[in-house]
């Protein structure tokens, strides 16, 4: 058209490289071919022709949230003939309603993060991934932190549920290993720690978190409940993390784990390959983080127990076994997320490990068969109906022995000597050595043999000689000195 305006038709055609007929079938009706093509009509009839306005678009009015399914069912009922086909066309047909008159939605507006200034955190569950431990399926959840601006992650393995002392933990795990603390702390609103709580006990978490971040010198916030998109920069991460965790357990090719620390080393090394390839902008956050407090602050709760005549105490639904010199002392706990340290007075005692409830409710057991083997020994009969028996066994191989013995000795005999089992397992240090030895008499369908292990795993610490040893005098050594000198 350019050359038409200087020249003629066959000209400005053979400038422009086609035929001069094409540039008089231009000059006639300049419209592209798409153009002078009429619109292509319906080729088989409407089969929501007299329906959809009728009945369909009163419904969507008055339930705007109705979905296109339960609208075609509603209608496959009041018109039997209608084919299952066409619920695809109707789908589309609300879609295609919807956008033009449906109600307004939720905007979301992306925000610019600057360096140094927003931490989150949040807990994820990690749905299909059966990890074990020993053999033991491990029941867990991640703790996940990250810094808005960097992408910069820290995760922890929380054994139990949300709670103040995983987040503690994990915040300050991460806080510690970043080097700096940002400006502000978000988080959701911990409803899973503050289930169940009265308001007294829900005001002390509060306070507790509200304690926490100001040893950090950040200002916590939160989330508005429900609105999981207001965390955006760490619910979305949630899914890369746990699909990476998924490949890197195939790429593994197993996803059962000696110990537990095991499995947090495989999460932190997955998470510090993460974070390399965002090692420049980490650089950059980390010089605009505040610098950390001279030392962590409190990442447990205390509370006090008092040991009963059961050689033990119980705490959150779980019975823990303690030496039993202690019964009838009042203890101090320190529970954290994985242990719990017991103190008597200032003293500290030992560390065990935590145990949770089931989720049926009922109560769970951390039991050490040495500190109620002295009694045991006294009444063996105890074991038969013990409440805590199956927790009381420190392997597999004891249990199955004693289900053995109970099926092919009398009960008074099968107690007594499962209690002489695990008495020799304590007293001469042979626990995992006794274990071998049992589930190679069960492979074989043999009951234990008492005397061969005694012989075996001898000396008897009962017969082993008391050796006096009489000290010297300090005078002694004095002349001793003084006749060297001389």
């Amino acid at each position: 058209m350019k050359f038409r305006q200087s020249e003629p038709p066959p000209v400005a055609a053979a400038k422009a490289s086609f035929s001069s007929s094409t540039a008089y079938r231009i000059e006639q009706d300049p419209r592209l071919p798409s153009q002078k093509g009429l619109p292509r009509a319906r080729r088989r009839p409407d089969p929501l022709a007299d329906l959809f306005d009728e009945e369909v678009v009163p419904m969507l009015k008055a339930s705007p949230g109705l979905r296109p399914v339960a609208l075609f069912e509603e209608m496959q009922r009041g018109h039997p003939d209608l084919p299952s086909g066409v619920r695809r066309t109707l789908e589309r047909r609300i879609r295609s309603w919807r956008a033009v008159h449906g109600a307004e939605r939720e905007v979301m507006f992306r925000q610019v993060h600057e360096p140094g200034r927003l931490g989150l955190s949040d807990f994820t569950e990690l749905g299909d991934h059966e990890v074990t431990v020993a053999g033991v399926r491990l029941d867990h959840r991640l703790y996940h932190f990250r810094l808005a601006y960097s992408g910069f992650e820290h995760a922890h393995v929380v054994l139990g549920g949300e709670s103040f002392v995983a987040l503690a933990t994990g915040l300050q795990d991460a806080l510690w290993s970043l080097g700096g603390v940002p400006k502000e702390h978000r988080s959701d609103s911990l409803s899973a720690a503050f289930r169940n709580l009265d308001s007294h006990a829900a005001t002390d978490l509060t306070r507790r978190y509200d304690d926490l971040c100001s040893h950090y010198g950040m200002t916590p916030t939160r989330n508005n409940p429900g609105l999981a998109h207001e965390n955006g920069a760490i619910e979305g991460p949630h899914g890369h993390l746990k699909r990476a965790l998924g490949d890197a357990l195939l790429m593994r090719g197993s996803s059962a784990f000696d110990a537990l620390d095991s499995y947090r080393r495989f999460i932190a090394e997955l998470v510090s390959r993460r974070n390399a390839r965002h090692r420049s902008r980490i650089d950059v956050e980390r010089a605009a983080l505040s610098a950390l407090p001279p030392q962590r602050t409190d990442d447990f709760e205390e509370v006090q127990v008092r040991v009963t005549s059961s050689g033990g105490f119980t705490l959150r639904k779980v019975f823990y076994s303690v030496p039993s010199r202690l019964i009838g002392h009042r203890l101090r706990v320190r529970l954290y997320d994985d242990r719990l340290a017991l103190f008597i007075g200032s003293t500290p005692l030992m560390s065990l490990p935590r145990g949770r409830a089931e989720r049926s409710g009922k109560h769970g057991h951390v039991v050490d068969y040495r500190h109620v083997i002295h009694s045991l020994r006294r009444k063996p009969m105890a074991l038969l109906n013990l409440v805590y028996r199956d927790q009381l066994f420190p392997r597999e191989a004891y249990r199955r022995t004693f289900d053995a013995l109970l099926e092919q000795t009398e009960e008074r005999r099968a107690c007594r000597l499962m209690v002489q089992l695990l008495a020799m397992a304590h007293e001469r240090s042979c626990e995992a050595e006794l274990a071998e030895c049992l589930s190679d008499d069960l492979a074989a369908h043999r009951l234990p043999n008492l005397d061969g292990y005694r012989a075996r795993f001898a000396p008897d610490p009962q017969s082993l000689p008391e050796v006096h040893v009489q000290l010297g005098s300090l005078s002694d050594y004095d002349a001793l000195l003084m006749g060297a000198e001389a």
